[in-house]
């Protein structure tokens, strides 16, 4: 019998526990009707699925890595369950799958994650791609009301007041007053530190009036936050921007004391990146040691300038840009894909994206048909309240319970109502770019051709006795790596999971020739 785990969440505490029950009743039908036996589930209540830094989901990692061998699926009743974020997610279970060979059910969606599938995997990157997008648009909306409130009114909306304040009021009346045994302490801070005491012995001195604030940068913060000069500092929103505004509580630092400190304590800039046109793989291209290589133009004794990729290591990569360059357009015409093969990848997508159509359609009607169920019930129920033929804690209890069904059903309903004609239109335009990917790379700026090259590489491109390596490569664009390795232009070995990308040195510690031909 075929084993699963199962992973449940719902993100805000106020939330009822209705949440998980209904995750856990459709999960449960789904390993009664696929007859699978259920090994662990892994709970998190109130955490965002933003990121993957949730404390139960840590423990399911730690639980795969121990017993993969026993486990064949993980389950969650809807891919924004498992993440919000869908770049990291497809990561994610594209890992389960090739590393641990565990596949991830999304229950209430009918999908079953598989990689080596395009129906399913184009199916569950839509969902998660749509889940992403809800996710802005709360974002959006949140990030909207945070300047308005803190831009526009001047009012300070953090959980818990600055020290040196306290909060009084409700809601929109809600505002900073200032805590005057604190304040002296805020005060006595700004001082020391104009009269250039060390920020060690301002720190004991605060701790010694009743500072208690910790960490290593508590000062720190102190000085350089603008709420004790009556100010908010506030991210920029839109063509909106961002700043310090003034806030409408009282400052305990004048603003010229303020501005005092933070010309003292303003840190010098850091040197800015220049790109230049004729290196445009320099910091990306990697030397075998692991350090980016640096690049600089070299004057011959014609007068002519040029151009190399260099380790700062001496004995190592010294690269004529020229010879590099040229390496790399070959590799990238043998990159391209032949006209036929896109055909193929076109039609495979195009049958991929009309299933996906039906399946949404299919799912459509089935949401809508559940949500008009759950609506009958939730009626039924609020006739038997109003008749007296039950409690309010029953009512309570079960109104919560429908309506925690009927939200995520309408949202969903609204997500498969929305029209993908435009994915259509992006994949007609953008594939044909695929046959000449020399041509491509040639006429993109410097900022594209570092991006086109991270992409296909994933940040692993490295160089090594005259010759470019790699242990990570789009598996779309490998078809000709054996040729590239008979030209001498790439050497493309995959990356195995018990050994670092590319070793430091290679036998009997020899390393790179110094390359000084251009």
């Amino acid at each position: 019998m075929k084993k699963a785990i199962r992973y449940l969440r719902f993100s805000q505490l106020g939330q009822s526990n209705s949440s998980i029950e209904r995750q856990e009743m459709y999960t449960d039908q789904w390993i009664k009707f696929n007859n699978v036996d259920l090994v662990d589930t892994f709970i998190d209540r109130g955490k965002s699925a933003k990121t993957f830094d949730r404390p139960d989901f840590i423990k399911l990692q730690e639980f795969i890595v121990k017993h993969h061998r026993v486990v064949d699926f993980l389950l969650v009743d809807q891919m924004d369950r498992f993440s919000r974020d869908a770049g990291e997610a497809m990561s994610m279970v594209k890992m389960l799958q090739k590393k641990y060979s565990i596949q991830v059910v999304s229950v209430t969606e009918g999908i079953t994650f598989d990689y080596d599938t395009p129906g399913s995997f184009f199916r569950a990157g839509l969902q998660l791609l749509l889940a992403e997008e809800d996710n802005i648009n709360r974002s959006i909306k949140i990030r909207g009301g945070l300047y308005t409130a803190r831009a526009k009114e001047g009012r300070y909306i953090g959980i818990k007041p600055p020290f040196g304040y306290t909060k009084q009021g409700e809601q929109k009346e809600r505002r900073l007053v200032i805590e005057e045994s604190e304040a002296k302490v805020i005060k006595v801070i700004y001082d020391s530190f104009l009269k250039n005491m060390p920020l060690y012995m301002i720190k004991q001195k605060a701790f010694e009036l009743g500072f208690k604030n910790k960490g290593n940068t508590a000062i720190e913060r102190i000085l350089t936050n603008p709420v004790y000069a009556g100010m908010l500092k506030v991210q920029g929103y839109k063509e909106y921007p961002g700043g310090n505004f003034p806030g409408i509580h009282e400052p305990i630092i004048d603003t010229i004391t303020w501005q005092m400190v933070q010309n003292k304590i303003r840190k010098p800039e850091k040197t800015r990146v220049i790109f230049d046109e004729e290196l445009p793989l320099r910091g990306i291209l990697k030397c075998h040691c692991g350090n980016p290589l640096t690049g600089a133009p070299s004057r011959g004794k014609s007068g002519k300038y040029f151009y190399y990729y260099k380790c700062q290591n001496s004995k190592h990569n010294n690269i004529s840009a020229i010879k590099a360059h040229n390496q790399f357009l070959e590799i990238c015409e043998l990159m391209s894909i032949p006209e036929q093969k896109l055909l193929d990848i076109k039609n495979d997508c195009n049958n991929a994206l009309e299933d996906d159509m039906k399946f949404r359609v299919q799912k459509l009607a089935e949401k809508k048909q559940l949500l008009e169920n759950t609506k009958e019930k939730m009626f039924s129920l609020e006739e038997k309240w109003i008749n007296n033929e039950i409690s309010k804690e029953t009512y309570d209890r079960w109104y919560t319970n429908y309506n925690s069904i009927i939200q995520p059903l309408k949202g969903a309903i609204d997500r498969l109502n929305q029209k993908e004609d435009r994915v259509f239109t992006i994949l007609e335009k953008n594939l044909e770019m695929l046959t000449n990917l020399k041509f491509v790379y040639s006429k993109a700026d410097i900022l594209q051709k570092r991006e086109f090259v991270n992409m296909v590489f994933d940040s692993n491109l490295y160089y090594q006795e005259g010759i470019y390596r790699t242990p990570t490569m789009m598996n779309i664009l490998s078809s000709n790596h054996l040729i590239m390795k008979e030209k001498g232009c790439l050497i493309y070995e995959k990356k195995r999971d018990d050994f670092s990308i590319i070793p430091s040195s290679g036998v009997a510690e020899n390393r790179t020739r110094v390359q000084t031909s251009n």
